[in-house]
């Protein structure tokens, strides 16, 4: 999307916490995006985060995610979409 990014991620038990790693994130991107000279601000204050308790949530989680850019009129078809995927796979 063009003003904002979804992310699946599964963090490690006894690893870094989301809110830790979604600051790293947003500080290694936004010195990239400097670099390519895009304005500030790059980010919002903090983020949204949801728990995906079953692989049934994360099925749902993912169909509205992947239809974003269908009902903003972006793509006619959500496979048209060119930056979606995944790197890894979840699983539960």
């Amino acid at each position: 999307m063009p003003d904002h990014v979804h992310l699946f991620v599964r963090m490690p038990i006894g690893g870094i916490r989301l809110q830790d790693w979604m600051k790293s994130l947003k500080a290694v991107l936004g010195k990239i995006l400097v670099n390519l000279e895009y304005p500030k601000p790059h980010w919002q204050e903090g983020f949204f985060d949801h728990v995906l308790r079953s692989g049934e949530s994360y099925a749902e989680k993912w169909a509205y995610v992947r239809d974003n850019p269908v009902r903003a009129g972006l793509v006619q078809k959500s496979e048209d979409w060119p930056y979606q995927g995944e790197i890894f796979s979840i699983h539960f």
